[in-house]
């Protein structure tokens, strides 16, 4: 299905994901994370979206333990920037599709 956020039509499933991540940008993840409750993304917040969008475009498997493993950041500072589904918020916010062990 088609969405217009941020000025740019997009594909999204039924969820809200992008199904194309060659349309993200960083406006449409403001706007995003702004959907989910997030508000302003700070720096803290970009550099989680950017490592799941890179670990995504190898193949990886993201969990929240692999997250905390990362060094990118801990496993609390991860629910204290995305609360509520700290790896589904993030995934969606950063145009990747919702991690399989995401309910």
């Amino acid at each position: 299905m088609k969405k217009t956020i941020a000025g740019n039509e997009i594909d999204v499933n039924e969820e809200g994901y992008l199904t194309d991540a060659s349309q993200w940008n960083e406006a449409i993840a403001a706007a995003i994370a702004s959907e989910e409750g997030i508000g302003a993304l700070t720096d803290a917040h970009m550099k989680v979206v950017r490592y799941l969008r890179e670990q995504q475009a190898k193949g990886a498997a993201l969990t929240i333990r692999s997250m905390g493993k990362s060094g990118v950041v801990t496993t609390k500072e991860l629910y204290d920037l995305f609360p509520g589904g700290p790896l589904k918020k993030s995934s969606k916010i950063a145009g990747i599709p919702k991690p399989v062990g995401c309910i």
